[in-house]
């Protein structure tokens, strides 16, 4: 909120909230708004958008209340905890014609933006295989995370969403098959439809782009250091990769590998964080309606993390 407040892209006329000490905050950071505490009192405020950051079993039915009243919305990742639940908030933004948004963040990322550059210029031949990993080694820290009515999934929700996003993203794939898939907590199979969740899970992946993608993630996992993201695409004649740097969330490089030589395509430090929320909000402000190319991604990403699981059972 203060980096959407901070862009200038809009105007903060509510915030709701359970938690007394996240409205105080709230009221600190946007003195003019009303703090209320529950999604009817915003809604009753009439904005034009609503950011939606609360527990991922909210986000469907929250969404889908917004849309119905004809405001936009910007969703916390996952939009919904299944496919079916994606398709009723999709069906509800194109009903409405307004912009949904997903806080799909590393999309974002200058080194992502390196990648794309050097596919887009065929820099390394025709893409055959994706290694994606994504490892949180000191876990969530909100409860609600490991409740599976409340979260819908463990880690694979959780990071994972990332990681097939950017995988069929970059490889504009529109179609995906899984191979092979393991959820495991505490080392053992997790059932899928149990109330535990997975604290670690791998996945192969085919696409209709002629790509493996080769999926890993997990909280808690003894990595050495806080975090560990990696996303590395192998064409014919060279390769591409993106990785964090001494553990942080944040900071990222991105480079082309051809044969024993490295070219950086990217330099850390940048302030990517609002980039899509604020790239949302100009969307609403300029009157933009639905977009189903938006929509088709978020629904193969929904179905896939499905077939995961499915496969995992």
């Amino acid at each position: 909120m203060a980096s959407l407040i901070a862009s200038g892209t809009a105007h903060v006329v509510g915030v709701a909230d359970p938690g007394a000490e996240a409205r105080r905050e709230a009221a600190r950071l946007a003195p003019e708004a009303d703090v209320v505490v529950g999604l009817e009192e915003l809604l009753a405020l009439e904005p034009d958008g609503v950011v939606i950051a609360t527990p991922s079993a909210l986000h469907a039915e929250q969404a889908i209340a917004i849309l119905g009243l004809g405001a936009a919305v910007y969703c916390q990742k996952p939009l919904a905890r299944t496919g079916a639940e994606t398709r009723r908030v999709l069906a509800a933004a194109r009903a409405a014609d307004r912009p949904l948004g997903v806080d799909l963040c590393y999309r974002h990322t200058d080194a992502v933006g390196g990648l794309r550059l050097a596919l887009a210029g065929d820099g390394i031949g025709r893409v055959h295989s994706v290694d994606l990993a994504f490892h949180n080694a000191y876990g969530p820290d909100k409860a609600w995370f490991t409740q599976r009515e409340l979260s819908g999934g463990g880690c694979l929700v959780d990071l994972g969403t990332h990681l097939v996003d950017l995988g069929l993203w970059l490889t504009a794939s529109t179609r995906a098959e899984i191979v092979s898939a393991r959820v495991l907590a505490g080392g053992e199979p997790v059932d899928p439809d149990g109330s535990a969740v997975e604290e670690f899970a791998t996945a192969e992946i085919d696409t209709d782009a002629g790509v493996r993608m080769r999926l890993a993630c997990s909280w808690f996992l003894s990595a050495g250091r806080d975090c560990v993201f990696e996303c590395t695409l192998y064409g014919t004649t060279g390769a591409v990769t993106m990785g964090n740097l001494d553990g942080s969330f944040y900071d990222f490089v991105a480079e082309r590998w051809v044969g024993t030589r490295t070219e950086r395509l990217s330099a850390p430090g940048e302030d990517w964080g609002a980039r899509g929320i604020t790239r949302w909000a100009a969307r609403v402000a300029d009157g933009t309606g639905f977009d189903a190319d938006r929509a088709r991604g978020l629904e193969l990403v929904a179905d896939v993390l499905d077939r995961i699981y499915d496969a995992a059972r």
